[in-house]
C-alpha cells in the first residue's frame, strides 16, 4: 500500500534500517500513526531530555481518540503498546472515560478543554491536570494534544 520494496520493508520493521522522510511518511498514512515515532532518537533534544521521567505526560490522538504519538508515559504504559488504541481498549475505569469526553469535546468544539482527571495505576490512585487542545493540519482539526501534569501530592 506504501509503494516501496518489502525487502526495504522488512529492514525497516526489523530495525536494521531507518525510512526516508518520505517513507516514513507514507508508512504512517497506511498504518495511522504519527511519523515522528521512526525519529524519536533523532529528535530527542534538551527540551524531550528535560521532560523524560518528569510528572508529564504529552499525547496525540486522531478523530477517532486513537494514539498516533506518546511521550514519557506512565510505567505501566509501552508506547508501541498504546500507539492506535482508544484509552478504555488500554484500560477500564472512569479516568479513561473522563480522558476520551475531554478529548471528544477539544476535537467536537474546537476549543481548548482543561480538567483534573483521576487514574488507578499499579503504584495508587493519581491526579492529573489534564490540558486538552485541537490538532490541526492546514487550518482543519484532524486529532487532539493532551498535555497531563500528574498532580497527586497536592491533593494527598
Amino acid at each position: 500500500m506504501c509503494f516501496i520494496d518489502r525487502g526495504y520493508y522488512a529492514q525497516i520493521e526489523s530495525g536494521a534500517r531507518q525510512p526516508s522522510i518520505s517513507v516514513a511518511k507514507k508508512i504512517s498514512v497506511v498504518l495511522n500513526f504519527n511519523p515522528s515515532a521512526f525519529f524519536m532518537e533523532e529528535l530527542e533534544d534538551p527540551f524531550l531530555t528535560s521532560l523524560k521521567e518528569s510528572p508529564i505526560v504529552i499525547a496525540q490522538c486522531n478523530l477517532q481518540l486513537r494514539y498516533t504519538w506518546i511521550f514519557n508515559p506512565h510505567p505501566d504504559f509501552k508506547v508501541m503498546d498504546v500507539i492506535g488504541k482508544t484509552d478504555i481498549e488500554i484500560a477500564q475505569n472512569a479516568g479513561t472515560r473522563k480522558l476520551m469526553k475531554l478529548k471528544h469535546e477539544v476535537i467536537s468544539t474546537g476549543k481548548v478543554v482543561r480538567e483534573f482527571v483521576e487514574f488507578p495505576l499499579s503504584d495508587g490512585g493519581k491526579i492529573y491536570d489534564v490540558f486538552g487542545k485541537p490538532l490541526k493540519e492546514n487550518n482543519t482539526i484532524i486529532g487532539a494534544i493532551s498535555v497531563s501534569t500528574e498532580l497527586t501530592y497536592l491533593f494527598k
